[in-house]
């Protein structure tokens, strides 16, 4: 049971650092700053839906992420 336990906490480790990795940065940055390159209402909010999806995977993976380090450090199992 434990050792199952362990390989779904690798995987869900994995996947969640995957899934980080591919959100973009929120900040602009100093180069869009000295480029001079103004965002439009529709450059602004391109791909969001995409970020939303990756943001709700992320929260639901980090959860089970911290449940299943606090199950495995506890001496129930």
């Amino acid at each position: 049971m434990k050792t199952a336990l362990i390989i779904v906490f690798l995987i869900i480790s994995i996947v969640l650092a995957i899934v980080v990795m591919m959100q973009e940065g929120k900040g602009n940055g100093l180069t869009s700053t000295l480029s001079g390159s103004s965002e439009t209402y529709w450059g602004k909010n391109k791909g969001k839906s995409k970020e939303a999806i990756l943001m709700k995977i992320t929260v639901v993976l980090g959860v089970l992420y911290m449940a299943l380090a606090l199950l495995l450090a506890s001496k129930f199992i």
